[in-house]
């Protein structure tokens, strides 16, 4: 192997090692009780309730309130967009009409040190902000609040004679000052938007079509369903909600499970990984050791995001559909390494030189390979766009077309969303980038650059 060859070949599968070894198992210093941890491993990630467990609360209207069910409602979809935007995406609410109450349920593990479940707590059970503000900017003109809503319900209406024809409309009443402001506002945003924000979080952005007087507003979309129009109703509902609720109860619970389950999940993740890296290796030789190698940084990177990698950084919940998601990812990261294997094999038995091969099939192959995996992260970000917080990347990105849709927080679908495109990245990064380099600095090799080892049966002239 060329000395050029062999120092660029070393370095990348050096890198990949030291993000490997990092990521796998993390940097820290103990002193005594205190441990300080500089870069976060496998052990730190946040597995979901059903593999490690967490904590359950219960929440109940402060004393001397009364609350409705669908006040209970409403407070139940405010709590599930507040977990999501503290990255906890495995989460179990719902209402207890009967005793007025609502139970919490999200993962934790005693001894974590970057999230404190007691200020998650004590968040949740905060009153909502709502406020209607002219554009569609977090910090647009502020018309007025959830204060001066009385009343929010999903209304619907018949477009024809035939009664399956219907819309969906959120229909809000607001008080004799609302109606004032009410009044004002659409006066001054004719035919331009005004936005719905809770805490931080644009749940609705509509076009005015006309001044409204009498206090009465619908908020419609042609693609509203009656879920979502319901779900609308109940977040500002919620941000008009004039009590706080309380913690009753604070307690931890076992994973669903089992205490075994996580580590049977690595094992067979382990197995699986060695076996398709022994299948490449076997069956593409100098190739397969490279893709193989691929797999390891593109797995190595998909875990550093999914724990932050950095202390400073916040974890993310992996969930069972999170982990399908880098599974997922994984298998596209083989396949492009097969498409890339294959082509090098083609070009040499037509008598090309390694190194022709080699340039050949990267070029010719990419196209194949980036429309195939671009499909994949576009879908991935609309899913995290669609079902996440609305002031995330994605989500500002897409907001042109997002704005048109009504708010739809669904954790496991943002996880699954997340981990897909995080994986499909580190593919193009180890599988692509990565892979070209250490094949180029390997064709320089007598004995790996070979023909034979490239899928040839003799060397190539």
């Amino acid at each position: 192997m060329k000395t050029k060859g062999k120092i660029k070949f070393f370095v990348v599968f050096a890198l990949i090692l030291a993000l490997a070894y990092t990521a796998f198992f993390g940097i820290s210093y103990q002193y005594g009780d205190v441990k300080t941890t500089y870069v976060k491993g496998i052990s730190d990630i946040r597995w979901g309730i059903d593999i490690q467990g967490g904590v359950e609360a219960t929440f109940t209207p402060a004393e001397g309130v009364e609350a409705s069910d669908s006040d209970l409602d409403a407070a139940v979809a405010v709590m599930k967009l507040r977990l999501v935007n503290i990255n906890i995406t495995d989460y179990e609410v719902y209402s207890d009409y009967s005793k007025q109450r609502i139970i919490v349920r999200f993962p934790w593990k005693s001894g974590e040190t970057d999230f404190d479940p007691e200020a998650a707590i004590a968040e949740l059970g905060q009153t909502a902000e709502l406020k209607f503000v002219g554009g569609t900017e977090a910090d647009g003109e502020v018309l007025f609040t959830g204060s001066y809503v009385e009343n929010a319900e999903a209304v619907y209406y018949s477009n024809s004679d035939n009664s399956d024809d219907v819309s969906y409309a959120v229909k809000l009443t607001l008080d004799d000052e609302g109606e004032k402001l009410l009044e004002e506002a659409t006066t001054k945003y004719l035919n331009d938007y005004i936005s719905v924000w809770l805490d931080d979080e644009c749940i609705s952005t509509a076009v005015v079509q006309e001044v409204i007087t009498g206090g009465v507003a619908n908020i419609s979309s042609s693609s509203f369903t009656a879920e979502e129009a319901t779900d609308l109703a109940n977040k500002i509902e919620a941000g008009a909600l004039p009590f706080e609720l309380t913690t009753d109860n604070f307690n931890t619970i076992s994973p669903t499970l089992g205490a075994n389950a996580k580590q049977a999940m690595m094992i067979a993740g382990a197995i699986a990984l060695i076996l398709v890296c022994l299948y490449m290796i076997i069956l593409y030789r100098t190739p397969g050791i490279v893709a193989s190698i691929a797999l390891i940084g593109q797995l190595a990177g998909s875990i550093a995001c999914i724990t932050g990698y950095l202390s400073v950084f916040d974890s993310f919940t992996l969930t069972l559909p999170g982990m399908a998601g880098v599974i997922l990812g994984i298998g596209f990261g083989v396949d492009s390494n097969i498409i890339t294997a294959d082509r090098i094999r083609e070009e040499i038995r037509k008598n090309r030189s390694v190194s022709s091969a080699i340039n050949i099939a990267f070029k010719n192959g990419f196209t194949a390979i980036f429309d195939g995996q671009i499909t994949v992260i576009i879908v991935a970000a609309i899913l995290m766009g669609a079902f996440g917080p609305s002031n995330s990347f994605f989500a500002t990105l897409l907001s042109p077309i997002m704005h048109f849709f009504p708010s739809a927080i669904t954790g496991t679908v943002y996880s699954f969303g997340f981990t897909l495109l995080v994986s499909v990245v580190m593919n193009f990064i180890f599988g692509v980038g990565a892979s070209r380099i250490m094949l180029r600095a390997l064709s320089n090799s007598k004995f790996f650059g070979s023909a034979k080892m490239f899928g040839g049966d003799k060397n190539a002239e």
